[in-house]
C-alpha cells in the first residue's frame, strides 16, 4: 500500500513548498528561514527516534555519509532555490529549472551508480522535460528578462545539481540504515551549512507571529518530515532517476495551488504541459514487460 501511495503523497506534499516560500517570505529572511527549518527538523527527527527506539547508525562512515548527503539535498539545494527566488528569479522560470533535476540524475547514475535507463523510460524523462516546460513557458516569456540577474538564475541552476547529486550520492552511500537516523543526521548537516549562508548574505530577520509559526509547522511537519521520508523511501527501494522523475510533477501541482490560494491564473497550456508531464512520469516509472 504504502509503494503505491508514496509516489502520490511525496508530490503533493513537495510542491506545497513553493507555496510556503512564498508565504515565508512574508516573515522572514529566506536561508534563515530555512536554517530555523532545519534545525526544527532535526530537533524533532531526534525525538521521533528517541520515542519509536531506532538504532542510530554505529559507524562514523554512515554517520559521516548522512551528514553530507544533508549538506546537497537540503543546504546547497534550497539555500540555492531560495536565494535565487528572492534576487528576482520567478517562479516559472525556476520551475523550469527544476525539470533539469531528472534529466541531471538520468544522466549521472550510469557513472556514478551504474543505473541504465530503457529507452521508454529516456522518452519518459524528455516527455516530461517537454511538458514541464510546455506548462510554464508562457508565464517565463511573459517575465522582463533584463530584471532577472543572471548570477541567480546561475546559483538557481546550480541548486539543481547539488540535488541532484545529492540524491544519486543518497543512493550510493546510505543503503543501510533506518531512514529516520539518516534524515536526522541529513538536517543537521543542512543546518550546519545554511546558518554561515544566513549570516553571511542576510540580516537574519525573523518577525515572530502565528503567521511564521503556522508556516514553518508545515515546512517542518509536511515537507521536512512527511515529503523527504518518503523521498528516502523512494530513493531506497527504486532507481533515482525513476524517484527524480516525480519532481516534474511538482511545478503543475503547485500551480494549481498558487491558482486556488492567492487566485493565479491557469492555462491551457499548463493543462496540456501537465498531461504530457504526467505520461513521461508514467513511462519512466512502469515496469517494463516480464519485471
Amino acid at each position: 500500500m504504502l509503494a503505491r501511495l508514496a509516489p502520490v503523497l511525496f508530490v503533493f506534499l513537495w510542491s506545497t513548498g513553493w507555496v510556503v516560500a512564498k508565504f515565508a517570505d512574508q516573515f522572514a529572511d529566506p536561508l534563515t528561514f530555512l536554517a530555523l527549518r532545519y534545525v526544527v527538523a532535526a530537533a524533532l527527527f531526534f525525538l521521533l527516534c528517541r520515542f519509536t527506539g531506532v538504532i542510530w547508525p554505529r559507524n562514523r562512515e554512515t554517520i559521516l555519509h548522512a551528514i553530507v548527503s544533508g549538506f546537497f539535498l537540503h543546504g546547497f539545494y534550497l539555500g540555492a532555490v531560495w536565494w535565487a527566488i528572492g534576487q528576482g528569479v520567478p517562479a516559472a522560470i525556476s520551475g523550469i529549472i527544476a525539470g533539469l533535476q531528472p534529466l541531471m540524475t538520468a544522466l549521472a547514475a550510469p557513472y556514478l551508480i551504474g543505473e541504465r535507463l530503457t529507452l521508454i523510460q529516456k522518452l519518459g524523462l524528455g516527455l516530461g522535460f517537454v511538458g514541464i516546460s510546455l506548462a510554464v513557458l508562457p508565464k517565463v516569456f511573459a517575465v522582463d528578462a533584463s530584471a532577472i540577474p543572471a548570477f541567480a538564475i546561475a546559483v538557481n541552476v546550480i541548486g539543481m545539481a547539488f540535488v541532484s547529486y545529492g540524491t544519486i550520492y543518497q543512493k550510493r552511500y546510505l543503503k543501510e540504515g533506518d531512514i529516520r537516523a539518516v534524515a536526522t543526521l541529513q538536517y543537521v548537516g543542512a543546518f550546519a551549512v545554511t546558518l554561515p549562508m544566513a549570516f553571511l548574505f542576510e540580516d537574519m530577520h525573523i518577525g515572530w507571529s502565528f503567521g511564521l509559526v503556522a508556516t514553518l509547522g508545515w515546512a517542518v511537519i509536511g515537507i521536512s518530515m512527511g515529503a523527504i521520508l518518503l523521498l528516502l523511501y523512494l530513493i531506497r527501494r527504486g532507481d533515482v532517476a525513476k524517484a527524480a522523475s516525480l519532481i516534474y510533477l511538482v511545478p503543475p501541482l503547485a500551480a494549481l495551488e498558487a491558482a486556488l490560494i492567492f487566485g493565479e491564473e491557469l492555462t491551457l497550456p499548463m493543462m496540456i504541459g501537465t498531461a504530457i508531464a504526467v505520461t513521461g512520469v508514467y513511462l519512466t516509472n512502469r515496469k517494463a514487460a516480464g519485471a
